[in-house]
């Protein structure tokens, strides 16, 4: 019986191999070098196994598991498709355990992270500052699969969540069969420590392989952790080559994240890349009254001057922002109860000492870095990253020169606004301004018209 089951499986595998080449246009020295090595280990109603002798057979054979899947319902008449499996020869013992009678297996300890409902991408702000992460944003999310991997990086609190959680909400309300997955990089850590403890890795991986949008957020956390790195790149593999889209979020670029695989580096680096910045005064303003909207206050019930403070002091991130306001409510609960316009002096009030300023103009840290980023054609993020090019070097030790003269902030804050560098590094930067200043010309001419440009806003 055994000996007539495998002559079948040998025929209809040799029929396939005719196919692909006949009928899908597949060249003869592919399906000699990679299909015919493979063979049809099992083949039932629902699906067929394949077995193949190497990585890269499986690999190929693996990407065309949709053109093999109609390719047998042709060959054999069927009328509801097929699920096809690829492993290696030596992954077989694995595949024997998987009976016809064996219970489906619960997927549903891999769950989701759930994806919050407003995160959308008509209520997400846009200015300067993230005009093009949303932008790429929107595209993955209208075309998914073109641009793989989307990757965005930025500080916390800028938005990037936000943007992965409204390309999910999006996808799943344009088509609702569409399986979207989103995860931090930790909890995607803890599943396959998990998966490997309970003997469901294999289990863990088809289940990943099944979906057609994986959003992971904070993909830093995976630096160091070896076999989450296997993982994740075969998964990563298996969803690109399938068409699926991958979007990414991080604190930081690809090259900047320590303890990441060169070959994850180089995949991330394949696709699209967006920075979100810091938000400028305009941008900061339109999600203050957001916020404030979706607060259940009305625009004119704050003194415009306060709102105006708050979006100028605290535009270092949406989290910020959102901090402020709630400080502001509750301060005007307390000490303004008669329900009146929240007024300038009681957000003045509620924010003393916390804003990031030291004069009446609204001039902040984050103002002159975007002057200075401009001015030489950079971005807020290059600036305060670790990057040590003598261009961005440059800029942004005049950056922390300005901050110290235009704001005479303590060193130690300074070296906060700078990605937490030590006040020693910022002493250091700002008497080489000095220096240079008085012994080249150009250097004091550029210094001085950033200087300008500030000031004259």
């Amino acid at each position: 019986m055994t000996q007539v089951k495998d002559q079948y499986l040998i025929e209809v595998w040799n029929q396939l191999l005719q196919y692909l080449h006949t009928n899908r246009n597949i060249e003869p020295e592919i399906v000699n070098n990679f299909y015919k090595p493979c063979e049809l280990h099992s083949l039932t109603n629902e699906k067929a196994v394949i077995t193949a002798p190497n990585i890269v057979a499986k690999q190929v054979v693996q990407s065309q598991a949709d053109v093999i899947n109609h390719s047998l319902m042709d060959i054999l008449d069927l009328e509801r498709p097929l699920l096809v499996e690829v492993y290696q020869d030596s992954e077989i013992p694995s595949v024997s355990q998987y009976s016809e009678s064996e219970q489906p297996f619960d997927e549903s300890i891999f769950k989701s992270t759930p994806i919050q409902k407003d995160r959308t991408f008509d209520n997400f702000v846009v200015g300067d500052c993230n005009r093009e992460s949303q932008a790429a944003a929107l595209a993955c999310a209208l075309l998914p699969g073109k641009f793989n991997p989307l990757f965005i990086y930025g500080n916390s609190g800028l938005g990037k969540t936000h943007l992965l959680m409204a390309i999910g909400n999006y996808v799943m309300k344009a088509d609702p069969t569409k399986k979207v997955y989103y995860i931090e990089s930790l909890k995607f850590v803890e599943m396959v420590v998990n998966s490997i403890a309970n003997h469901n890795i294999d289990a863990f991986k088809k289940f990943m392989y099944s979906l057609d949008l994986l959003l992971v957020d904070d993909i830093q956390f995976i630096a160091g952790k070896e076999k989450s790195h296997e993982i994740f790149f075969t998964i990563y593999n298996e969803l690109v080559s399938n068409g699926k889209q991958i979007c990414l979020a991080s604190d930081r670029q690809p090259k900047e994240i320590k303890g990441l695989e060169d070959r994850l580096i180089s995949r991330f680096n394949s696709g699209l890349s967006v920075g979100i910045d810091s938000p400028e005064f305009e941008t900061s303003l339109a999600i203050l009254k957001m916020k404030i909207k979706q607060s259940g206050y009305g625009i004119d019930e704050v003194d415009e001057e306060g709102l105006s403070y708050i979006a100028s002091n605290f535009s270092g991130n949406v989290r910020d922002l959102e901090g402020a306001w709630n400080r502001v409510l509750f301060y005007a609960i307390q000490f303004q109860p008669d329900g009146s316009v929240i007024k300038f002096e009681t957000v003045m009030s509620a924010l003393k000492n916390q804003a990031v300023v030291s004069d009446k103009t609204g001039l902040s840290p984050k103002k002159i870095i975007k002057t200075v980023a401009d001015y030489y054609g950079l971005t807020r993020q290059q600036i305060t990253s670790k990057t040590r090019t003598k261009n961005i070097a440059n800029a942004r030790h005049i950056s922390i020169y300005l901050c110290r003269k235009l704001l005479d902030l303590p060193y130690i804050k300074i070296g906060d606004e700078f990605g937490g560098r030590d006040h020693t590094t910022v002493i250091s930067a700002c008497t080489k301004v000095e220096k240079l200043i008085q012994t080249d010309t150009l250097f004091a001419a550029a210094v001085n018209e950033i200087e300008s440009q500030i000031k004259s806003y």
